[in-house]
């Protein structure tokens, strides 16, 4: 981790930050005064798919579902219904109804002790990062495909295939986002990932970390 200093970490959180005041995407789940449920329900339908996809019916999606008792008791097919979009739809209204009925057996409570929180079915690393980082205000990364590919790239690529048990990748995204501003760092990669640092066709020309990048840097040793 020898690219990994105090200093590389500091102005990549605030070239993030100074873009994200001005570029960050607004997203119905980033609003303030959110439940609990709504946030846990958001942080799930994001994984795997694009942030403007569930973004056009999230607010519906609340609106007729708006607490796990509602799910519970609701028709799977209407459920289906919301999630096609997304692909997969079958898989994960089943898999809410089944999150649902395990938060109404808990009254809705949610642990705070990390171990407990993993306990809980259907949940998952991201998920459980999610809430310690919204709904409990600790400095956890919100650690999927896109926030992995612009870390990558900036600090260096991991070893391991799989994210969630790559120890360098697991390190380094808890350093970047601690910060007082977690949420907002966690924001900001998440956006600059889909608007500037693009899975196909990055664009390297107008990005605010380049100087420092290491993929930029290796790309333009090779022209």
């Amino acid at each position: 981790m020898a690219r990994i200093t105090p200093d590389n970490i500091d102005e990549f959180q605030s070239k993030l930050l100074t873009w994200y005041k001005k570029n960050g995407r607004k997203f119905p789940w980033r609003k303030s005064k959110l439940t609990h449920y709504q946030i846990i329900i958001a942080e799930t339908l994001l994984q795997r798919t694009k942030a403007e996809t569930v973004s056009n019916f999230f607010t519906n999606f609340i609106t007729d579902f708006p607490s796990w008792d509602s799910l519970v008791i609701a028709d799977n097919r209407t459920i289906e219904s919301y999630l096609r979009p997304i692909g997969l739809y079958r898989q994960r209204a089943q898999r809410l109804h089944s999150l649902a009925t395990e938060m109404v057996k808990r009254k809705g409570k949610i642990p705070s002790e990390r171990k407990e929180l993993e306990s809980i079915p259907f949940l998952g690393q991201y998920i459980a990062n999610a809430i310690e980082l919204i709904i409990f205000k600790r400095a956890s990364p919100l650690l999927d495909v896109n926030m992995s590919r612009l870390l990558e790239r900036y600090f260096g690529e991991r070893r391991m295939a799989d994210i969630r048990y790559d120890p360098y990748l697991q390190e380094l995204s808890f350093m970047v986002v601690n910060h007082p501003k977690a949420k907002e760092i966690n924001w900001a990669i998440l956006d600059y990932a889909a608007l500037i640092c693009k899975a196909r066709k990055p664009l390297c020309s107008e990005c605010i970390l380049s100087n420092k990048c290491k993929f930029y840097s290796d790309f333009m040793s090779k022209l």
